[in-house]
């Protein structure tokens, strides 16, 4: 029997899942706490006349950039509209949505040549990551990691305390777009491995799932990637022996997720039994004797 992994094809498809659960799971933490995903839903599907405007001016090669450059305009657009509560986080994502992507409809729906080809982008095609698309993978990766490094402190404040972070100096607004735009660059390196479609659950799943074992942020943050990196090595396998041993015509990108989700539901009893434990800790003792009714 052959061996996976020494396949290049799905050496490449697990390198890129490598770099994905990087930056996915601590991202998805946040995200999750922030209650942000609806916008990671939005951001998935805004980069869409990005990417068509991409293909338009350099083919399949310039699908990253088209990408990269809706990805960050839609995050500066949605920091903007909902500063200082005057639009609700809701309408304003809910508007923008549904503005950029019917205007990617529109300009598919005007040329028919490459809509195969935009297809693809919306399920993925795990199993032809190309060398290039890893590397520009890479370098996302690289920049998120980074900017969660330096803002990290001024983020979790913000997540937590707003006005806390306000009165020690912090920006609000900054650390508002700071945080759009890094979700938009987990999407842009993700979307054309899994999906516009699938990105999304990389993105709320593995930190939802990690909740269920902890309340730590940063605990949530590395048991997100775990998750990913598991859902990944073992989607990309069920998806190999499906199709090869079994006949069985299995997607790669889907099988991840659906992973990724088994995970969730198995764990949900945990967090039901700690949720047990912990109300039946706060639960007072009935006390046994006058003397402890005194004292």
């Amino acid at each position: 029997m052959i061996e996976p992994f020494t396949a290049p094809f799905m050496a490449r498809a697990l390198a890129e899942m490598v770099l994905l659960a990087l930056i996915c799971g601590p991202v998805s933490a946040f995200v999750f706490a922030r209650r942000l995903s609806f916008v990671s839903d939005a951001l998935t599907h805004t980069i869409f006349p990005g990417v068509v405007i991409g293909f338009l001016a350099g083919g399949l090669d310039g699908l990253f950039a088209g990408a990269l450059v809706a990805g960050v305009v839609t995050a500066v657009v949605l920091t903007l509209l909902t500063r200082g509560g005057r639009v609700s986080d809701d309408a304003a994502t809910a508007v923008v949505l549904t503005a950029m992507f019917s205007v990617g409809v529109a300009m598919v729906s005007r040329r028919s040549s490459y809509t195969s080809d935009l297809t693809s982008f919306l399920f993925g095609r795990l199993l032809t990551v190309s060398p290039r698309q890893i590397a520009e993978t890479a370098v996302l990766v690289v920049i998120v990691l980074v900017a969660l490094l330096i803002g990290a402190r001024a983020l979790l404040l913000r997540t937590f305390d707003p006005g806390g972070a306000a009165a020690a100096g912090f920006r609000v607004g900054w650390l508002d777009l700071w945080l759009n735009i890094l979700v938009a660059l987990v999407v842009v390196a993700a979307v054309r491995a899994v999906g516009t479609i699938l990105v999304v659950a990389l993105l709320i799943v593995p930190a939802a799932a990690a909740r269920m074992v902890t309340d730590r942020l940063a605990v949530m943050a590395a048991l997100g990637t775990l998750l990913i990196l598991g859902a990944g090595y073992g989607g990309l396998l069920l998806s190999w022996t499906a199709s090869i041993h079994h006949g069985v015509s299995l997607t790669s990108a889907p099988a991840v997720v659906l992973l990724l989700v088994a995970a969730y539901c198995l764990l949900i009893p945990v967090r039901l039994i700690r949720d047990r434990r912990r109300r039946t800790a706060t639960v007072p003792r009935p006390r046994s004797s006058v003397h402890e009714l005194v004292g």
